[in-house]
């Protein structure tokens, strides 16, 4: 779920589909297959960086700064080469989280190599692999960056904390996105989604892992200690507003062009979208609501048996630099994960550039800061009865 400043792109917060296939194994090696988990024993293989300075990252498409006349070149990459040697083979083949868990997973679950030495998901899906044992544990001796500039909101999830598996490359907030000037007043919370002046005109995000956390925090729930009936409550929640036809439909990243037509004037949204959309309409807003909202991040990791495991980690150091972090940002527009790159940003001889450093979906402020909340994710115990009650809600 990102976007490159001029071109609209497929989410990469995707949905979780119908129980079956790649959803079906990740709840089932989850909950204990023996086949599945690798003990950290047999996590790691003789590591192949001093002698073979190369690399495989495995990331989404258009994630990555490209240069204006030659999408095939990619700066800060090239940049990485030049400075340290190492050659990376950047390869775009990640388009969904749960169909590129099942082309990994049958490597990792066999102990064998995986082809690629980074790869780049969303946190809900990380959690995944980090339960299962399928990623190695970073030297952050390697690492001064990362320790030195990882956003302080970002370093420590529930299913990763002091993020020894994990670092986020980019992150963002679901919220609220609204067009002002056709709705004629504003909204602050999830509550004003289910006024009557919005009936019929409303989307939420179909996505279990997408939904949930916003609409728990309507609630007043702290969605980084959530429980089950916290879950519940929402659902029955949905499912009151469907009855009564406050809303329209469940979306994918598709809820854009719902929200540009004007067939939909509010909606459940990422903070990445809307700095795309407001080029174009000012009317449109985003809202960290006042009960609070969720701050994501899709994270690098490095898989089990990598053969260039000190590569990787030299590569996500890199990305840690605020200036690197910072040419990254202007490109990706989502929340940069090294506040401090804000600084190099506003110091940009190009105004245009130079203004993101003010943009609050960009570089939160101190008062949005204290309204993000990273949620605990749903274990995978939970996942085979939340989704079954969530797909049903939501017709997948």
């Amino acid at each position: 779920m990102h976007r490159t400043p001029n071109s609209p792109t497929p989410s990469r917060r995707s949905l979780l589909r119908a129980l079956g296939g790649t959803a079906a194994l990740g709840a089932l090696a989850g909950c204990g297959v023996p086949a599945a988990y690798v003990h950290p024993g047999d996590r790691s293989v003789p590591d192949a960086s001093a002698t073979d300075k190369r690399l495989t990252w495995a990331n989404w498409p258009l994630y990555i700064d490209t240069d204006d006349d030659d999408p095939d070149r990619r700066p800060t990459l090239e940049a990485f080469g030049r400075r340290t040697g190492i050659s990376v083979d950047y390869v775009e083949e990640i388009n969904d989280n749960d169909e590129f868990f099942g082309k990994i997973s049958p490597a990792l679950m066999n102990h064998q190599r995986p082809g690629r030495d980074l790869i780049v998901m969303s946190d809900w899906m990380c959690a995944r692999f980090v339960r299962l044992g399928w990623v190695q544990e970073m030297d952050r001796a390697r690492q001064p960056q990362v320790a030195r500039h990882l956003d302080p909101l970002l370093r420590s999830p529930a299913f990763d904390p002091g993020r020894k598996f994990t670092v986020p490359w980019q992150s963002g907030i679901t919220g609220i996105a609204y067009d002002q000037r056709r709705l004629g007043r504003e909204i602050r919370g999830v509550a004003d989604l289910w006024a009557s002046d919005l009936k019929g005109r409303v989307t939420l995000l179909s996505g279990l892992d997408e939904a949930f956390a916003l609409l728990m925090q309507g609630n007043g729930v702290d969605i980084r200690t959530w429980k089950a009936d916290d879950f519940h409550r929402v659902c029955d929640q949905v499912e009151k507003q469907v009855r009564r036809g406050q809303i329209r439909r469940f979306t994918g990243n598709d809820y854009t062009k719902d929200l540009v037509s004007g067939d939909v004037l509010a909606c459940q949204a990422y903070s990445g979208d809307v700095i795309q959309l407001q080029a174009d309409n000012p009317g449109i807003r985003f809202v960290v609501p006042e009960e609070g909202a969720e701050l994501w991040a899709d994270s690098l990791m490095i898989p089990d048996r990598a053969r260039h495991k000190a590569n990787a980690e030299r590569l996500i150091d890199y990305y840690s630099d605020p200036e690197v972090a910072a040419e990254l940002a202007a490109w990706v527009n989502y929340v940069c994960p090294v506040p401090a790159a804000q600084a190099v940003l506003a110091d940009a001889k190009d105004e245009d550039t130079a203004a993101l450093a003010g943009n609050p979906l960009i570089f939160p402020d101190s008062a949005m800061r204290r309204r993000l909340a990273i949620a605990r994710d749903i274990t995978s115990t939970e996942r085979v009865e939340f989704a079954r009650r969530w797909n049903k809600i939501v017709n997948l």
